[in-house]
């Protein structure tokens, strides 16, 4: 079992390579940089990763972990109906491109989703995995949705949930190609189609 320093130290390092990375990109982002900027040696690096294709790995899942454990509050949390919650999630998405909380500056998933699938099989692998799981969440709050009459029937949970997670990261990669939030407005009345409702 590691300890809590180990753990703190392996933590620090991914929190300081997200930030590092979200400005840059992953290859263009040097591991001195990252040690250097986190204050660790280069051997300690090694302790926790066994290369940078490893931590990029270890970057996206603690990325995932993250996003899960939103999604999973949001679907706990009684005060909403199932589709308040969607909405409420997607509107996480939607901060004007080149602001520092917009979904370009500050999603993994949309920055390097383009860059490393060719780069990486291992953190191609870790994106499609965790983006499974976001997919699976979101078709949990469609169940509930429908359960609680606030989201009509319609398509299969999972195949709609997956056609809304895809529309939402193509206008996410749109909206920071265009520095617009034009791209986020579509995708939302995208969103009330694809769930039979009307745009409110």
């Amino acid at each position: 079992m590691k300890s809590d320093r180990a753990t703190d130290t392996r933590d620090h390092l991914l929190a300081t390579g997200t930030d590092i990375i979200l400005g840059k990109g992953f290859a263009a982002a040097g591991l001195a940089e990252i040690l250097g900027a986190a204050g660790v040696p280069k051997g300690s690096f090694y302790h926790y990763f066994d290369s940078k294709e490893g931590y990029g790995v270890a970057l996206l899942e603690r990325y995932f972990a993250e996003s899960l454990a939103r999604i999973d509050r949001l679907l706990a949390d009684r005060m909403f109906d199932g589709r308040s919650k969607l909405e409420h999630y997607f509107a996480g998405w939607t901060a004007e491109p080149g602001q520092a909380d917009s979904c370009g500056n500050r999603c993994l998933a949309v920055k390097l989703s383009g860059e490393v699938c060719d780069l990486s099989d291992d953190m191609r692998r870790a994106l499609e995995a965790g983006m499974g799981r976001v997919t699976e969440r979101l078709a949990a709050i469609i169940v509930l949705g429908r359960a609680d009459g606030s989201i009509a029937a319609g398509p299969e949970a999972a195949q709609l949930a997956g056609a809304l997670y895809q529309l939402w990261l193509g206008s996410a990669l749109i909206a920071k190609v265009r520095h617009s939030a034009e791209p986020f407005v579509i995708a939302r009345r995208g969103t009330a189609t694809l769930l039979g409702l009307k745009e409110r």
